[in-house]
């Protein structure tokens, strides 16, 4: 079985995932992505009819982001109509998963050449669910079975499980603002951080839109929960609500609302893609690979929980690479939530100096499909800076999912 190689990774700045507000916002995500795809191929002389797939990442569907992305973000890029293309959807998990899929693809020997990556306008999500959804009331067999809760309603309640304090998750959010300022001063997503125009060839953004550097533990500290009165809201005219989705598994569960729009991902647009190889082909081709893929691993864990199979997903692709925890230099778990990462932290026993080192989506933001890749790219990034070997992504995903993957600087 041959290795899977990391050529490139590039990503765009992200953008206020709010219309009217955000750089990004009146783009068309074909557009956004087809940013990335460019840049790839420019910045690699790539022979695009060489591409054998384009493996894209995108988790509302619906409008401008429906109609497989990847292939439609690939002919508005320039590609030539033989690099075919798909899109996915593991909610959240989509970036990553679309990396594994690729590796997959290349280690098999099936392909040689593979483009990973992701997008996610959520400054159109917003007027996209006019629909019933995974987590509808109205489907009541499925929730019979395994009811879903709202991810911040999730978020609080597992906060509540693991008696992780209100403190601690903001004492996080606020070392996830100071790093991703300090790394931006620092210059150290420039390798990766490709600009976005705009139609008519002027400069959308080139740089991070939603970075709050100005934020203050005490500043936090006067957030108001956000989820509170959701967790109440009569979802279907019958008492139906996110608390008694959760309840119905944890019925003695008294809810502490800890989350808010401080300790929580930030809403943005934004794309980011990944160059894959086999040996045989970059050699062939001079391309100089940056690392390959030492294992991938996908797991499932309580639905109504929704967010807590990161830290089985780590344990799990640790285990198939033969590797612990020390063998790991840096990670990226994203922050959907605080509590996501300190628990991650914590269960782990992680050092705290090796984690999202250059902050994460309570500072950066997390533009759903495209998160996972963007994190690969900026981890190879850091892994490079600090000629350091091996480091480790993995993220909660809606339904009680986690994909993860261990890479290693070549």
């Amino acid at each position: 079985m041959t290795e899977a190689l990391i050529i490139d990774a590039c990503r765009t700045p992200r953008g206020i995932g709010k219309q009217g507000k955000g750089a990004l916002a009146d783009m068309h995500p074909q557009h956004l992505a087809a940013s990335v795809l460019k840049a790839l191929a420019e910045r690699n002389n790539l022979k695009t009819a060489e591409v054998d797939d384009i493996i894209w990442g995108t988790s509302t569907q619906k409008g401008a982001q429906g109609n497989d992305m990847g292939r439609m973000a690939a002919l508005d890029a320039g590609y030539d109509v033989k690099a075919s293309g798909m899109t996915l959807d593991r909610f959240c998990g989509s970036g990553i998963t679309t990396v594994n899929l690729a590796t997959a693809s290349i280690m098999s020997g099936m392909e040689d050449l593979v483009i990973a990556g992701g997008c996610e306008m959520m400054s159109l999500t917003a007027t996209m669910r006019d629909g019933p959804g995974f987590m509808d009331a109205g489907n009541t067999r499925l929730r019979a079975k395994h009811p879903q809760s709202h991810q911040g309603v999730c978020a609080d309640a597992i906060a509540t499980l693991e008696g992780i304090p209100r403190e601690a998750l903001d004492d996080l959010a606020l070392v996830s603002q100071q790093r991703a300022a300090a790394a931006i001063a620092g210059g150290h997503f420039k390798k990766s951080v490709v600009p976005v125009y705009k139609a008519d060839g002027s400069l959308a953004l080139d740089r991070e839109e939603f970075p709050r550097p100005q934020t203050t533990r005490e500043g936090l500290a006067g957030l108001k929960p956000a989820f509170t009165t959701m967790a109440d809201v009569d979802l279907d005219g019958q008492g139906t609500t996110y608390r008694r989705l959760i309840t119905a598994k944890y019925p003695d569960l008294d809810i502490n609302f800890v989350h808010h729009a401080g300790n929580s991902s930030g809403v943005v647009d934004g794309s980011g893609a990944l160059l894959l190889a086999s040996p045989a082909y970059a050699k062939k081709n001079g391309m100089k690979a940056r690392a390959k893929v030492i294992a991938y691993a996908n797991v499932g864990d309580s639905p109504t929980l929704m967010l807590n199979a990161p830290v089985p997903a780590a344990r799990k692709v640790l285990a198939k690479a033969g590797l612990t925890v020390d063998d790991i230099d840096l990670w990226e778990i994203n922050e959907a939530f605080a509590v996501v990462a300190e628990k991650f932290i914590r269960d782990l026993r992680l050092n705290r100096d090796k984690v999202n080192v250059n902050g994460g989506a309570m500072a950066l933001g997390h533009p759903i499909g495209a998160t996972g890749s963007i994190l690969i790219g900026t981890l190879l990034d850091e892994l490079e800076r600090r000629d350091l070997k091996r480091g480790l992504v993995t993220m909660c995903a809606a339904g009680g999912m986690a994909p993860a993957i261990i890479i290693e600087r070549v």
